[in-house]
C-alpha cells in the first residue's frame, strides 16, 4: 500500500451514479486522495486486479456485475480494504458483503464526512499493521502458524487465504490467546470506533475464519464464543 505520508492513497470508486461518483471523487481529492472512478462491475474487476488500489469504494448495485460478485472475484488477488456502499435498511446486503470479503460498509445516502472517516480508518489500520513493532511476529499453535511479518497464515504446511480484515482479526485473537476479547475491545482495536451492540461484522468474520484455520464451525475448539463476553482463541487444542 502507498504510504499516506509519502504519496496520496489511491482510491478506486466503483459507482454507476455519475453525480454521486463525481461528488465523492471531488470530496476525496480535496482531502488529499488520488481517485479513479469506474461505473461498471466487470471493468471494476479488471481495474482492481491490474491497479491494486490502496482502497476500493464499491457500490452494490452495478451494471455488468454487482458489487457482491466484484468482491468475490477480486478477493483471491486483492488484499487491500474494500468499503462497500449498502442500502440503509438492508441488513442482508451488509452481511453478504462482509461474507464476500468486504472490510466495512457505509449506508446510503452517503454522508461525505462519514465516508472519509471510514476510509481513513481502514487506511490507517493497514498502515499500522505494516509499521507496528510487534513484540512477537510469529505465533505457532500446533499445525497452525501465523507470521505477522509476512501477514501469512499456514495450516498443515499450506498457505491459508484470508482477507486483510480476516487476518487482522485472527492476529488480534491469536496474539491474545487464552484471554477473552469482548466485541467492544475488538471493535476499538480494529476499527477505532465503539461497538453499537448491533453490528454483526465481527461475528461474520469469525464464522469465515474458523473453517479456514481448521476449526469446526458447528463445534469450534480453536476460536470459541464465550456467551455474553466475546471470543477466546484457545492456546492448546487437544485431540478430538
Amino acid at each position: 500500500m502507498s504510504s499516506v505520508q509519502d504519496n496520496p492513497p489511491r482510491i478506486l470508486i466503483v459507482e454507476d451514479d455519475e453525480r454521486l461518483a463525481t461528488l465523492t471523487r471531488e470530496y476525496l481529492e480535496s482531502n488529499g486522495m488520488e481517485v479513479t472512478v469506474v461505473n461498471d462491475g466487470e471493468e471494476a474487476v479488471r481495474r482492481i486486479r491490474a491497479d491494486q488500489p490502496d482502497l476500493v469504494v464499491l457500490d452494490l448495485m452495478l451494471p455488468g456485475a454487482d458489487g457482491l460478485t466484484v468482491c468475490r472475484e477480486v478477493r483471491p488477488a486483492f488484499r487491500n480494504p474494500i468499503l462497500m456502499l449498502t442500502a440503509r435498511t438492508d441488513d442482508m446486503d451488509q452481511v453478504l458483503g462482509l461474507e464476500m470479503g468486504a472490510d466495512d460498509y457505509v449506508a446510503k445516502p452517503v454522508k461525505p464526512r462519514v465516508l472519509l472517516a471510514r476510509i481513513r480508518a481502514l487506511l490507517r489500520r493497514v498502515e499500522t499493521e505494516h509499521e507496528r513493532d510487534q513484540p512477537q511476529m510469529r505465533l505457532e499453535f500446533g499445525n497452525l502458524v501465523i507470521d505477522n511479518s509476512a501477514r501469512e497464515v499456514v495450516l498443515e504446511g499450506k498457505s491459508v487465504d484470508l482477507t486483510s480484515a480476516e487476518y487482522d482479526l485472527l492476529w488480534l485473537l491469536a496474539s491474545n490467546a487464552g484471554n477473552v476479547l469482548s466485541r467492544e475491545t475488538i471493535f476499538e482495536k480494529l476499527r477505532g470506533i465503539q461497538y453499537d451492540g448491533q453490528d454483526r461484522s465481527i461475528d461474520v468474520r469469525i464464522s469465515r475464519i474458523r473453517p479456514k484455520v481448521g476449526d469446526d464451525p458447528d463445534n469450534p475448539r480453536r476460536i470459541k464464543t464465550v456467551r455474553s463476553k466475546g471470543y477466546l482463541f484457545v492456546k492448546e487444542v487437544g485431540p478430538v
